[in-house]
């Protein structure tokens, strides 16, 4: 069993953030066991192993939901570096991360971790019929601005709406979620209510990770702010509050990156528990 250390990240409140298992040592690991863990615990998990190139970066972090790989998680990537900041293995003020997504970096600020993003894209959703049918909503419920498909690293569908008692109030069966993302190529659904122009409330409801909703979606935040920054709607800063619908306030803070044309994500991590690996007695 390896080393298994829990945390909860983008926390804003008791019960709030979203929890990540990361295995801070996943050397020998399969990729079936790296699922299965993700799967026993029922959450986005991350394994950290050496660099494919150590020119080039200096870990490779991998991501599994229950159901599946993932190319990038925002919030396990941030928890991820932290972790490894703890323990004094990252002690510089980068750490360069390799993903199936691309390379990221995680650039530490004092207390803080911030995680890179790219500049991302968006584009609106020609036809939403369908898309609003599974939310439940008409075209009155939206705010004025298109549904978007936006990403950093993964694509997200951005979902505009005018009250936050609407936002709240959603419920979508998870299997049309399922086919709706399948229709326009998004990994999830991430409705979103503006509270001013640097202040937003989310929910996201991903496309087929094993659970019908996030309580903070680091990269879903860092959509949001590619989207609105295309609209032309972005400030330097957007604050993102998600998970209050469900009962775990969380906050994610996403910045202009000033080092580039890309952004940055960051918030709060809490050490919640770690698990040592069993060993074998050895006999005497």
């Amino acid at each position: 069993m390896p080393e298994i250390v829990f945390l909860s990240i983008f926390s804003a409140g008791p019960g709030g953030g979203n929890p990540a298992p990361i295995v801070p040592d996943a050397r020998g690991m399969a990729d079936e066991a790296m699922r299965a863990l993700a799967a026993h615990h029922g959450h986005e998990s991350a394994f950290v192993l050496p660099p494919t190139d150590p020119a080039t970066t200096d870990r490779r972090f991998r991501f599994f939901v229950p159901a599946h790989e993932m190319e990038m998680c925002g919030h396990a990537t941030l928890g991820a570096a932290w972790l490894l900041r703890r323990r004094g293995e990252a002690t510089g003020g980068v750490l360069r991360i390799e993903t199936l997504s691309g390379p990221v970096r995680a650039i530490f600020v004092e207390d803080r971790v911030e995680v890179t993003q790219p500049q991302g894209s968006a584009t609106p959703i020609a036809d939403p019929a369908e898309l609003l049918a599974v939310l439940g909503l008409t075209p009155d419920d939206l705010a004025d601005a298109p549904i978007q498909n936006a990403a950093t690293s993964r694509v997200k569908t951005l979902v505009p709406l005018r009250s936050l008692d609407r936002l709240h109030a959603l419920s979508p069966d998870p299997e049309a979620v399922r086919r709706a993302c399948d229709a326009i190529g998004s990994t999830g659904l991430y409705p979103y209510a503006l509270a001013a122009p640097d202040r937003a409330h989310a929910r996201q409801f991903p496309r087929s990770s094993g659970y019908p909703e996030d309580a903070a979606t680091g990269i879903a935040a860092t959509a949001l702010f590619a989207g609105l920054r295309v609209l032309g709607a972005a400030g330097p800063a957007l604050t993102v509050r998600q998970g209050e619908a469900m009962g775990r306030p969380s906050e994610i803070l996403v910045t202009r990156d000033p080092e580039g044309s890309g952004c940055r994500l960051s918030g709060r991590v809490e050490l919640i528990e770690a698990i040592q690996p069993v060993r074998a007695p050895t006999s005497a």
